[in-house]
């Protein structure tokens, strides 16, 4: 056994998940793909495939909402200093009115991390709950890691478009990059392949979206709900690393790509750019990606990585909530940075 297979065998049997599918790639192509472990446990056990779908939870914050937001920027619909009141009733209270589409990107908008609110709304009421919601932070001033931003991000891009969120990633994104396995509220047929996740109201959830919040307002939503593969994720990161085409075809202008990639808000703990987390200290991505990596992470245990410089993506979809929500939370944070070393420092000698 290789020191790649002992580090995810120890992640396995430490609890931490149930299995994991994992690829190493560049701008050109795949150098490692490899399942570990079982998608499923219960109620029985299931192996693992290349082909497993999962449950990207916050991924979806960089792979569907920030490049819905590009492409509004790039077809001068939007820009990023717009405020958020322009498109959101419930932004135009003072102090909300001073929130930009910026602050939401970036995670600086004050508003607090999440809200209680699926627990008496559903649906459109759901959303007009979350508008409602009051800053706890003064825009523009503190870094604090919020799904909401990401929810009224989704919303403003269907108010402009006057389209289904679900339909305009579809059209925009998914199509183009020709990610064919990547879906909100994924049809029953792909139900097999589907990594289950925690329960709720008594059942294993298996295509349903783990997060409360985008699970009561219907299952798309901006900062979670995304279902998808390592294969589809693998194309989606080769846009990032081609300055914005895949296979001859242009999805982003380089500008765009540069714009959204590079450092926008950094405290001396925590560095952002416009969606994406960025290397630092305490980073999921580990000690050896340089400092112009992006990524992102998601609570069911999912990681993307790129870096530009070193010309590297890694992606790890992990179902760890399949064991417990919160309990092996440590042991996933704890492993990505490791994993990660691992593969940087041995890439050449992958296999």
């Amino acid at each position: 056994m290789n020191s790649l297979d002992k580090i995810f065998k120890d992640g396995i049997e430490s609890g931490a998940f149930p299995g994991a599918v994992l690829l190493v790639g560049d701008s050109h192509s795949i150098t490692l793909q490899k399942t570990f472990g079982y998608r499923a446990i219960r109620p029985e056990k299931e192996e693992n495939s290349i082909d497993t779908i999962y449950d990207i939870a916050s991924m979806t914050k960089v792979v569907a909402t920030t490049p819905a937001i590009m492409k509004l920027v790039e077809n001068g619909l939007l820009r990023l200093y717009d405020p958020v009141s322009l498109f959101i009733e419930g932004y135009k209270v003072d102090p909300k009115n001073e929130i930009r589409i910026f602050h939401l990107l970036t995670h600086t908008s004050g508003l607090p991390p999440y809200s209680e609110a699926w627990r008496y709304s559903k649906g459109k009421e759901l959303l007009e709950s979350i508008n409602s919601i009051q800053p706890i932070n003064p825009a523009g001033k503190k870094f604090v890691y919020s799904c909401l931003n990401f929810i009224t991000l989704m919303e403003i891009v269907e108010r402009i478009t006057s389209t289904p969120f679900n339909e305009f990633v579809k059209d925009e994104i998914f199509n183009p990059a020709g990610m064919k396995k990547t879906a909100f509220n994924p049809p029953v047929s792909w139900k097999k392949l589907i990594a289950p996740t925690s329960d709720r109201d008594g059942k294993i959830l298996r295509g349903q979206v783990d997060d409360e919040l985008a699970y009561y307002i219907g299952g798309v939503s901006g900062n979670a709900g995304l279902f998808s593969d390592v294969s589809d994720l693998y194309s989606y990161a080769k846009i990032f690393l081609n300055g914005g085409e895949i296979d001859g075809k242009k999805i982003f202008s380089k500008e765009t790509i540069r714009a959204f990639t590079q450092e926008r808000f950094n405290d001396g703990e925590t560095r952002r750019a416009f969606g994406w987390d960025m290397k630092g200290l305490a980073c999921s991505c580990g000690d050896l990606f340089s400092d112009k990596a992006f990524g992102h992470t998601g609570f069911t245990g999912t990681s993307i990585w790129i870096d530009p410089v070193i010309d590297l993506t890694v992606i790890i979809l992990t179902n760890r909530v399949h064991l417990s929500r919160r309990e092996n939370q440590d042991m996933i944070i704890r492993f990505r940075p490791l994993i990660h070393n691992y593969i940087v420092a041995h890439r050449d000698d992958l296999h």
